[in-house]
């Protein structure tokens, strides 16, 4: 969701800004139970990018708050969760493959790094301007039981009026 394009940031129509202060896409108006529908969606599109055999955890998606933003106007929708290949061998083909997956079909990926923890391990972090969603991975290949962090976090929404936020 991020954007190198230079031009004035400083509105749109009706004065609500594009962005957040803190460079979080504003996508629009929308309902909670719409946004996290489609949080919901991409997560299952990421899993079946892992190309493995595996088991996803079950937690729900939340609904917080918009940086710089009124919390009872705006809110942005965050879906952690964690797949564990059914091999640990089957770790690096994941990522292998969600780092292909996130080159293309609408996704941009705009960083892929080995982290500072003992383990080095390999983050991915990819944006869908299309869908209103940013994808962070980080694969835990080292780890006794390796596994796969996986969190994708909506652009920020406007409740439609007459509507309250609820997060949780």
């Amino acid at each position: 969701m991020a954007d190198n394009d230079t031009s004035d940031r400083s509105g749109a129509e009706g004065g609500t800004p594009k962005e957040t202060a803190s460079g979080i896409p504003y996508a629009g108006v929308a309902t909670t139970d719409d946004v996290v529908a489609a949080v919901k969606n991409v997560s299952s599109q990421i899993h079946d990018f892992a190309g493995v055999p595996g088991k996803a955890s079950e937690p729900r998606p939340g609904v917080g708050e918009c940086q710089d933003r009124d919390p009872d106007t705006y809110f942005q929708v965050y879906h952690p969760w964690n797949f564990m290949p059914s091999s640990g061998a089957d770790n690096e083909t994941a990522m292998a493959n969600f780092k292909e997956k996130l080159s293309g079909g609408g996704w941009v990926l705009k960083d892929s790094y080995i982290d500072n923890s003992p383990n080095k391990n390999l983050n991915l972090v990819a944006d869908n301007d299309s869908k209103n969603v940013s994808v962070w991975i980080v694969g835990y290949s080292k780890r006794a039981t390796p596994s796969i962090g996986i969190e994708v976090v909506s652009a920020c929404y406007q409740i439609p009026e007459g509507q309250t936020v609820d997060h949780y």
